[in-house]
């Protein structure tokens, strides 16, 4: 991920194929890019993932049919046929290597960012020093995003422990990733057990636990419409975007852990029968701090509850520092910084499972390989790279071997272009401005997800996102009931 800079040069001159991500265009083409792909991906076993090689083998040989597959931008869609074991004898050996020493620097390098960063401002930005108000207030402002970054990297090192990714040594792993969450208000142990189901799913509208997109019957049941009547519907506004983002980025990480908004939503097929009568909201016990929650089973409890007991250690720091020290104050301090964090998780995260190019799978068409190439690698220029890990530019790597460490990644994300071709995507353009611009794309482009109008067999299960706005390809037309 974020590497040394002799890496991150060597990289921008190197080419791999990507669909194109503009609204006028139905190629392919070339662009600067990374990528990835491989198995043992998440902090814990599942049966989903016991036999990855011989699923994959399995669908080779049934030789499936798809028929004609056309995504959001009109670019004909093609599903991966590799399998985890071409993606993994890709990987040099020494990709999968973790150093505790390089790892602890890391954590301990962003560490001192924060309290350096701390010390100068609460040092030299003071009446006594600035005299002016709104200067002093515009620096501030600037900590509390300066702040943010390096909390975010920090983040992403705890994601890192989750995912084994840190250091040989599962004692430590999990040991720095809950101090690290739990600094950050993040249940540490609680959102490692739902994001490893994410990585044993992703993809999948029925069982993924991240940014499941709406299908067309949910779409139109929410607006309160018939399902033949979202391809007659008017332009969703800008406006109606912009706030939708805002909330999103405001909110939708603290509404994630409370109310599971954005994972699927099936839980009464939970095996241990804790599902049954429950749905994602408020209120109904759906969330990332209830040991009883249908997203865990029962022998999770203890790990529930030690999560929840960090989160109560740092909150009873902060109400301390508050007291102590005035709310005013631990607001600049922390909570702006907090919901900086927040945002850059969130951006992240849509970013990585938004795309007009990808697919979602229905649970029949669904496998491992194709759900790791429905993500997509972005560009975040030196602060992607350097404060935030890489963890925007080599996402497709991550979630086919979740447990090579991110100063390994780039290398990683090159072996397996050469396998996953033109099913690996990209959207590099424009660095971190093009970033931002992507989030508004996304939101503009990708409001529910239906089957392509040629597909076939197989192909009825491959989703792809259709819109309002008239913007790339339209949704099917269907007739009436009874016509």
């Amino acid at each position: 991920m974020a590497s040394a800079t002799a890496s991150g040069s060597a990289r921008q001159n190197k080419k791999a194929l990507r669909r194109t991500v503009t609204a006028n265009t139905a190629s392919t083409t070339d662009s600067d890019t990374s990528a990835v792909a491989s198995p043992l991906d998440s902090p814990r076993p599942s049966a989903s993932s016991t036999s990855l090689s011989s699923l994959a083998s399995v669908d080779a040989a049934k030789q499936p049919t798809f028929g004609k597959l056309i995504d959001t931008y009109g670019n004909e869609f093609q599903v991966p046929d590799y399998t985890i074991k071409d993606i993994r004898d890709a990987i040099p050996k020494h990709c999968y290597e973790r150093s505790i020493p390089t790892s602890l620097y890391y954590v301990f390098r962003d560490i001192a960012s924060l309290g350096t960063t701390f010390y100068l401002f609460h040092t030299y930005v003071t009446p006594e020093t600035i005299p002016s108000t709104p200067v002093r207030a515009l620096l501030w402002a600037f900590y509390t995003f300066v702040q943010g970054l390096f909390g975010t990297g920090m983040w992403v090192l705890a994601h890192e422990c989750g995912h084994q990714a840190f250091s040989p040594s599962k004692v430590l792993n999990d040991t720095v990733g809950w101090i690290l969450h739990s600094s950050l208000l993040v249940p540490y142990f609680s959102w490692k057990i739902s994001h490893g189901k994410h990585h044993k799913a992703t993809g999948n509208i029925e069982r993924d636990m991240v940014f499941v997109p709406k299908t067309r019957e949910e779409k139109a049941s929410r607006l309160g419409k018939l399902v033949h009547e979202l391809s007659e519907l008017g332009e969703e506004t800008p406006i109606v975007t912009f706030i939708m983002l805002i909330g999103q980025q405001l909110i939708g990480w603290p509404n994630y852990l409370m109310t599971n908004v954005t994972g699927h939503d099936n839980h009464e097929r939970q095996s241990e029968g804790r599902g049954k009568g429950k749905k994602n909201g408020w209120f109904t016990g759906v969330n990332h701090f209830n040991p009883s929650s249908p997203l865990y089973e029962a022998k999770d409890a203890k790990l529930i509850f030690l999560s929840d007991i960090g989160l109560a250690i740092t909150i009873s720091v902060l109400v301390y520092l508050g007291n102590n020290f005035g709310w005013s104050n631990l607001l600049v301090w922390y909570f702006i910084p907090y919901l900086w964090v927040n945002h850059w998780l969130v951006a992240i995260t849509f970013l990585q499972h938004t795309d007009p190019s990808l697919p979602h799978y229905t649970g029949e068409s669904w496998n491992y390989v194709r759900g790791a190439a429905a993500t997509i690698d972005r560009e975040f220029g030196f602060i992607g790279r350097q404060l935030l890990h890489g963890i925007i530019e080599t996402h497709v790597l991550h979630h086919y071997v979740s447990t090579i460490p991110f100063y390994n990644a780039d290398e990683a994300s090159e072996a397996i272009k050469k396998v996953m071709g033109r099913h690996y995507r990209s959207d590099t353009r424009g660095g971190s401005l093009g970033f931002i611009k992507a989030m508004w794309r996304s939101a503009r482009w990708c409001h529910w997800v239906e089957p392509s109008e040629g597909a076939e067999g197989e192909g009825k299960g491959v989703l792809f996102f259709r819109n309002t706005n008239g913007l790339g390809t339209k949704p099917l037309k269907l007739s009436p009931p009874g016509q």
